[in-house]
């Protein structure tokens, strides 16, 4: 009877062990079940909804548009900055450019003429600084060779040599002639010894008078235009106005310039 009821006992708690298991199987079958019948076109739908982004907010999207727009206007803001600088500057110094170049030019060109006559050669040193247009004009007509040959054709010992296009009658032989009539000549620094000048009367033709003085004169601050001196051959100067002149202070033997060479050095 004991054996019998043992058995008994096994038998049953193997149906409750059985039954225990078939309900735990029977629960996942039944959460399994809704997956199968779910149709293809369902689970696709549904994996395109999992896969769609989500959606960004409007504060992020004001945030991103605003930052962009900073971005662009601090480009533009840099730009305009560095494109106006340079013209702002010129307008400030609106002469700065033309005037360095201009000086950059005056540099350039030679500052000493040698002129050569019968008696020797002379060196002058122009003054390019003081008197720019005349020692431009001076220049030009040296380099086209207008002073080749020209003579010297007053020469007033102890006052002025005059050389150019030959004189006629008038301004410019009434000035130097009047002006040694005073006999007593003060010292000016303008016009002291040896130096060159042009007369400042403006003239049709595009010759050019040019004068050496050899002793200050004053009396001709208003006449002359002082654009150079001699630093060199004082004594050929000296040795010109030597020369035997007629009553008009005309050589009676022909001197004057052979030929005149620019260098930048003496």
């Amino acid at each position: 009877m004991e054996v019998l009821a043992e058995a008994m006992l096994q038998s049953q708690l193997l149906w409750e062990n059985f039954s225990q298991k078939r309900g735990i199987l029977e629960s996942i079958i039944c959460e399994k079940q809704p997956m199968a019948r779910i149709k293809p076109q369902a689970l696709l739908m549904q994996s395109k909804k999992k896969k769609a982004p989500a959606r960004i907010s409007l504060t992020a999207i004001i945030a991103c548009n605003l930052t962009v727009f900073l971005a662009v206007f601090s480009l533009y803001a840099t730009y305009k900055y560095w494109y106006r600088r340079p013209s702002d500057k010129t307008e400030f110094y609106p002469n700065t450019f033309e005037d360095t170049e201009a000086l950059g030019e005056l540099k350039d060109l030679p500052s000493y003429a040698i002129l050569n006559t019968a008696k020797g050669s002379v060196t002058a040193e122009l003054y390019k600084d003081s008197s720019p247009e005349v020692v431009d004009k001076f220049l030009d007509l040296c380099q086209k060779g207008h002073f080749k040959g020209m003579p010297f054709h007053r020469v007033i010992k102890h006052y002025v040599i005059q050389g150019g296009d030959f004189p006629e009658l008038g301004a410019a032989e009434d000035w130097t002639l009047k002006g040694k009539s005073h006999s007593e000549l003060a010292k000016s620094s303008k016009h002291e010894a040896f130096m060159l000048g042009t007369t400042k009367a403006k003239s049709e033709n595009k010759g050019f008078e040019l004068f050496i003085t050899t002793a200050p004169i004053p009396d001709l601050n208003d006449k002359i235009v002082v654009f150079g001196r001699v630093i060199k051959g004082e004594d050929v100067v000296q040795e010109i106005e030597e020369v035997d002149t007629d009553e008009h202070y005309r050589p009676k033997s022909p001197i004057g310039i052979i030929d005149i060479i620019l260098k930048h050095e003496p």
